[in-house]
C-alpha cells in the first residue's frame, strides 16, 4: 500500500528553485533512501514530508504530498497533527534540557495524555523500541544530556516513536555517531520497518545499500532515478546515478 504520494512537488526558497518537479510513491512499511551530493534537495525533500519547511521564511510549495491519501499542503491541515503521524529525527541529537522521562513523555502530554500509568507505560515500550529501556531504566530521572550522543540519538527515537506514528523521518541520523552507536541505529531502522514507514536521508551509500528497500538518487533539485535499492547500486539506469555510485563526484 503506498502511504507517501508526492504529485509535481517544487519548492521555493524566496527565488531560489530548491525542489523541482518532484513526484514519488512510497510505500507501507518500507525503508526509502535519499541519497546525493550536499544541497541536493534531500533534508529538503524530507521536511516537506511533515511541514517542517512551513517554519522557514519564504518558503513557497506548489504540487501535492499526500499521506495515507490526504494532501497535507490542504488549507485547513493542522501541521502538530501531521508531525503526530510523521515523527523525525535529526541528524544532531537534540534531546529537551529535561530527564530522559519527561523527553519521552513530552508528545503523549501535549496529545492530551495525563495519566501517569499511562505515560509510565508508553515512556517504557517506547524506550523499549528504540533499545535504550536496559541502560536508563534505573536513572529515568537524571537529566539527558548526561547520555552519550548514541543515547541521546536513540532517545530522541523513542521520543518520536511515544506519539506512535505511522512514519518516522530520519536526517542523517547516524553521521554525528560512532560506529558501534550507527550500527545499534541501523538494526532499529530494519527492526522498525515492521511497525513504520521509514524515511531517511544519508550521506553514506553503504548504510543506504544495508537498511533500504528503495534509493532516490537527488541531484540539484532533481530526483534523478528511483527504484529498488539493489537496482539503483547495481544497475542504475542514469549514467549520473552511475557517476555518483562509483565516486566520480559527489
Amino acid at each position: 500500500m503506498n502511504i507517501v504520494e508526492v504529485e509535481g512537488l517544487d519548492l521555493y526558497y524566496s527565488e531560489f528553485h530548491a525542489l523541482k518537479n518532484i513526484s514519488m510513491t512510497m510505500r507501507s512499511h518500507e525503508v526509502t533512501a535519499f541519497i546525493g551530493p550536499s544541497g541536493c534537495g534531500k533534508s529538503t525533500f524530507l521536511r516537506t514530508l511533515n511541514r517542517m519547511n512551513d517554519l522557514i521564511q519564504g518558503v513557497r510549495i506548489t504540487g501535492k504530498v499526500k499521506i495515507k491519501s490526504q494532501d497535507i499542503y490542504e488549507s485547513g491541515i493542522n501541521p502538530e497533527l501531521i508531525r503526530k503521524e510523521v515523527g523525525m529525527v535529526f541528524q544532531q541529537p537534540n534531546p529537551f534540557p529535561k530527564s530522559i522521562y519527561d523527553n519521552v513523555a513530552y508528545g503523549p502530554k501535549i496529545h492530551g495524555i495525563r495519566n501517569k500509568a499511562d505515560l509510565d507505560l508508553i515512556v517504557e515500550q517506547s524506550l523499549r523500541k528504540a533499545a535504550l529501556w536496559d541502560e536508563v531504566k534505573d536513572h529515568l530521572k537524571k537529566n539527558a544530556f548526561g547520555l552519550s550522543g548514541g543515547q541521546q540519538q536513540r532517545l530522541c527515537i523513542a521520543r518520536a516513536l511515544a506519539v506512535n506514528p505511522d512514519i518516522l523521518l530520519m536526517d542523517e541520523p547516524t553521521s554525528a555517531l560512532d560506529p558501534i552507536s550507527t550500527l545499534k541505529i541501523e538494526e532499529l531502522i530494519q527492526e522498525f520497518k515492521e511497525s513504520y514507514t521509514i524515511i531517511i536521508v544519508t550521506h553514506n551509500m553503504q548504510q543506504a545499500a544495508r537498511v533500504s528497500d528503495k534509493t532516490a538518487f537527488f541531484l540539484n533539485g532533481e530526483v534523478v532515478e528511483f527504484g529498488d535499492t539493489t537496482q539503483i547500486f547495481s544497475t542504475p539506469t542514469d549514467q549520473r546515478t552511475e557517476d555518483y555510485i562509483t565516486g566520480r563526484f559527489g
